[in-house]
C-alpha cells in the first residue's frame, strides 16, 4: 500500500509535469531538459520516502531483536533463580528454596511476554521488509526510467537539430534557386539583362547616327565636285569628264537638248 501510495503519487505528478511542458513546447532542448529535472526531483523525493520506511523498518527489526534478547536473558534468570532454589532445598532451606522458585517464575513470566512481543511484530517485520524491497526495486526502476530518458533526450535534440539544419539548408538552396523567378539570383539576372539590353539599344543608336554622318560626308563630296567643275566653265576650262554609262549619257544629251 506504501509502495503505491509513492510511487503513485510522484508518477502523478510527473504526468502533470510532462503534460504541461508538452503545452508550451516553446523550447524542445529546453523542455526536454526540464523533464530530466523534474524526473530527477521526482527521485529524490521517492528516496526520501523510502528512506523512511526502511527506517521504520530498521526501528521493528530493533524493538525485534530487543523482545529476542530479552526473552533469552530472562529465560538465563530463570534458569539460574531454579538452580538456586534447588540447591536450597538439597541443602534443607526450603523458605530460600521458594523464595527463588518464585523468582524463576518471574523471570519465566517476562520472558513469554518477550516472545510474545516478538512473535507479534515478526508479521508487520515481514510485510514491511516485502515492501522495503519493492520500493528499492521501484527506485532501480526509475533510475533506469532516468537513463532511458536522459539517452532519449539526447537522440530527439540531435534530431530537433538535424530537422533544424535540414530547414535551414533547404531555406538556403530554395534561395539561390536559379530556375526560381522569385529568388535572388533570378532578380538580379533580369536586372542584368535588361542592362544589357539598354546597351544594346544605345549601341544601335550610336551606329544609326554614324551612318548619317557617313551619308552627309558623301552628299558634301559630290555637292564639292559640282561647285569645282562650275567654276572651271566659268574659267573657259574644260573640266574632267567622269566616266558615265551610256544609257546616264543619253538621258543628259536629251536633257541638254531643249536648252
Amino acid at each position: 500500500m506504501a509502495k503505491q501510495s509513492i510511487f503513485g503519487r510522484i508518477a502523478q505528478l510527473a504526468k502533470a509535469n510532462i503534460n504541461s511542458l508538452l503545452d508550451q513546447a516553446e523550447d524542445p532542448e529546453k523542455m526536454l531538459d526540464q523533464m530530466v529535472r523534474d524526473y530527477k526531483a521526482n527521485i529524490t523525493e521517492a528516496e526520501g520516502a523510502v528512506a523512511q520506511t526502511i527506517g521504520n523498518l530498521r526501528m521493528l527489526e530493533d524493538d525485534y531483536n530487543e523482545d529476542v534478547k530479552a526473552s533469552q536473558e530472562w529465560g538465563s534468570k530463570a534458569l539460574a533463580a531454579s538452580r538456586k532454589a534447588d540447591e536450597y532445598r538439597a541443602a534443607g532451606n526450603p523458605t530460600d528454596a521458594q523464595k527463588f522458585d518464585n523468582l524463576a517464575k518471574v523471570a519465566l513470566q517476562r520472558q513469554i511476554s518477550s516472545e510474545n512481543e516478538a512473535k507479534a511484530s515478526a508479521p508487520n517485520i515481514a510485510a514491511q521488509t516485502d515492501v522495503v524491497e519493492k520500493l528499492k526495486t521501484g527506485l532501480q526502476q526509475m533510475h533506469g526510467k532516468l537513463g532511458e530518458l536522459a539517452s532519449k533526450r539526447n537522440e530527439l535534440i540531435a534530431r530537433s537539430k538535424t530537422a533544424e539544419a535540414q530547414t535551414q539548408v533547404h531555406d538556403a538552396l530554395k534561395s539561390i534557386d536559379i530556375m526560381d523567378p522569385t529568388s535572388e539570383v533570378s532578380r538580379f539576372e533580369e536586372k542584368i539583362r535588361r542592362e544589357e539590353a539598354k546597351v544594346r539599344g544605345q549601341n544601335e543608336l550610336a551606329a544609326s547616327s554614324l551612318d548619317a554622318q557617313f551619308n552627309s560626308l558623301e552628299d558634301l563630296g559630290e555637292q564639292t565636285e559640282v561647285d569645282a567643275r562650275l567654276a572651271a566653265l566659268k574659267s573657259g576650262g574644260t573640266p574632267a569628264q567622269p566616266a558615265i554609262s551610256p544609257a546616264a549619257d543619253a538621258v543628259d544629251e536629251a536633257d541638254f537638248d531643249k536648252l
